[in-house]
């Protein structure tokens, strides 16, 4: 087998053979295949596609170039929630403990964030004496008593992945379908849970900016799932505006516990409790997606889950009286407004820039190395549709530099287009695919979705 051969049969539009997938795979992990060969390769998957059968391969070949987590040792149906990264996104705090408190094992491996996104390690890092690099036993071992431990993903989890993305980085080879969903699936097998809930999310704050796009990268990744013997489920959610109100880390652990005390921004709880209900109603504690999210809100109301977040917070050497105080958290030297600069209603905002404002006050990495500064952040006032005048806050900055913070400000509010009302006011959650089927919330974002009618998931 030879991998010229292979790159020729692919710029033909050839289907490849399950062996031949795992000869690219594993070649270029162990150093067999250059650089030069796998970007040819790549390029041609990026003008040619794979189909189902190709796709699901090339990403158990990735999964298994490195570690397969076995969560065997786990009681009961392991559940994990993944999302393709927003701004101001801590749902897997709050979701985390709600599933935890009905008894069903959250397993959850996570990153640090990169970029203008947060990461959740990066965000539990934020609860003084909080640790995320445990041992794999006592991983187990706080899964099985407390039902919930979060842990930082080993260095060999999914290797090729890592690899293969670093070149397409640099080949304009990003954007691809089954490219994108074996990145993104590989890591979430090699993770092992029985169930994944994925939440795509859609909109300018999203790796995916329309519909169309994120049903399509949802349906590819749940077929991927599914064909790789895990129960997968696709939540579409929006991604116009940050998520909540909160966005850097201390502030979004804080707005995430308040959530869990019943004090929730409408998008966020909507968001957790849909994403919830599929974690619970894919381990099969529920006979439906609404009863499970009926015993989901009832946590917030006996206030089971928040007890459970303080509990694994103790679990992993956190404080749990931050949790019950958020009063206590370290505070940013400097609270200062961002003033709207007109009269009318907020159109549209820029959710990449108000997650790279965040990451000028040092909430985020710009590179792998860079150090974050927990308390920084902003807290959005205004949102999509809310009337604002001029003078009015559009949202504080949370700043422990003077100079990042006047950066941040004009970054900020040049993300704020301010005039007449939008045309529409984004949904929280667009629909659900599984089971070869997408479920929308109305059924006028059929044509958004699909404007040539067609269902194809995979291709280019």
């Amino acid at each position: 087998m030879r991998m010229y051969d292979l790159i020729e049969k692919k710029r033909l539009g050839q289907k490849l053979e399950p062996e031949e997938i795992d000869f690219i795979v594993n070649g270029f992990t162990n150093g067999d295949i250059p650089d030069y060969q796998m970007s040819a390769f790549l390029m041609a998957v990026c003008l040619n596609g794979m189909d189902k059968d190709e796709t699901v391969r090339m990403t158990l070949a990735m999964a298994h170039s490195g570690d397969m987590l076995d969560l065997s040792p786990i009681k009961g149906v392991k559940v994990d929630k993944h999302s393709t990264g927003g701004v101001g996104d801590k749902t897997t705090l709050v979701i985390g403990a709600m599933v935890a408190a009905l008894g069903i094992p959250v397993a959850k491996m996570s990153g640090r964030g990169l970029g203008h996104t947060g990461g959740t390690i990066d965000k539990l890092e934020s609860i003084p004496g909080f640790n995320t690099q445990i041992s794999t036993e006592k991983f187990f071992d706080d899964v099985n008593r407390i039902k919930f431990a979060v842990a930082g993903q080993t260095a060999n989890l999914a290797p090729a992945d890592k690899k293969i993305y670093a070149l397409r980085d640099v080949t304009a080879t990003v954007s691809s379908f089954p490219l994108i969903s074996s990145s993104i699936m590989s890591k979430k097998l090699a993770s092992g849970a029985d169930v994944i809930v994925l939440d795509v999310k859609t909109g300018s704050g999203a790796f995916m900016k329309t519909l169309k796009d994120s049903v399509a990268l949802a349906a590819a990744m749940v077929e991927i799932g599914n064909g790789a013997g895990r129960k997968t489920y696709g939540v579409i959610t929006d991604m116009n505006q940050p998520l909540g109100r909160a966005v850097g880390n201390t502030l979004e652990v804080i707005e995430a516990i308040n959530a869990l005390k019943g004090n929730s921004p409408e998008d966020l709880m909507e968001d957790a409790l849909v994403l919830g209900q599929y974690m619970v109603y894919g381990s099969g504690h529920a006979s439906s997606p609404e009863e499970a999210r009926s015993m989901l809100e009832k946590t917030i109301v006996d206030g089971s889950a928040l007890r459970k977040f303080a509990e694994m917070v103790e679990a992993q050497g956190g404080d749990p009286s931050y949790i019950y105080d958020t009063d206590k958290f370290e505070k940013a030297a400097f609270i200062e407004p961002a003033l709207s600069p007109c009269d009318g209603f907020v159109r549209s905002i820029k959710t990449d820039d108000v997650g790279i404002a965040s990451l000028i006050l040092g909430g985020g990495r710009e590179t792998k190395d860079d150090i974050i500064d927990h308390a920084v952040g902003l807290i959005i006032e205004k949102k999509i549709g809310d009337p604002v005048k001029k003078g009015e806050p559009l949202a504080y900055i949370h700043a422990n530099d003077k100079a990042k913070l006047e950066a941040a400000k004009e970054k900020l509010i040049g993300a704020y287009t301010i005039g007449d009302m939008p045309e529409k006011l984004p949904m929280h959650v667009y629909g659900v695919v599984y089971d070869q089927k997408t479920v929308f919330e109305d059924e006028s974002l059929v044509r958004e979705a699909f404007p040539d009618g067609q269902h194809n998931y995979f291709g280019k």
